[in-house]
């Protein structure tokens, strides 16, 4: 998966978790402070993801600078994704 495929993928996974869609989703997008995400949410992103992008996520493993941002999000999924291949 490319970085472009990895940030459209969070997006729709996003969509999912906030039931609607989200628009201009760059990179510097922060999860938190711009979409409103709180740490339940997240644990539904988490599992969301895991079951659209194929995903194994360690919970132990997590740090919440990956969660920063769309881009801090994306680097975490590409760095688990090329883990597993």
């Amino acid at each position: 998966m490319n970085r472009p495929e990895t940030v459209e993928a969070i997006g729709k996974c996003l969509a999912e978790v906030l039931k609607h869609e989200v628009t201009d989703l760059g990179e510097d997008v922060r999860l938190f402070d711009d979409l409103h995400l709180d740490s339940t949410s997240v644990l539904e992103l988490l599992m969301v993801l895991e079951d659209n992008v194929g995903l194994e996520i360690d919970p132990e493993n997590l740090d919440m600078d990956d969660f920063r941002t769309i881009g801090s999000l994306a680097d975490y999924v590409d760095r688990n994704l090329a883990l597993r291949d």
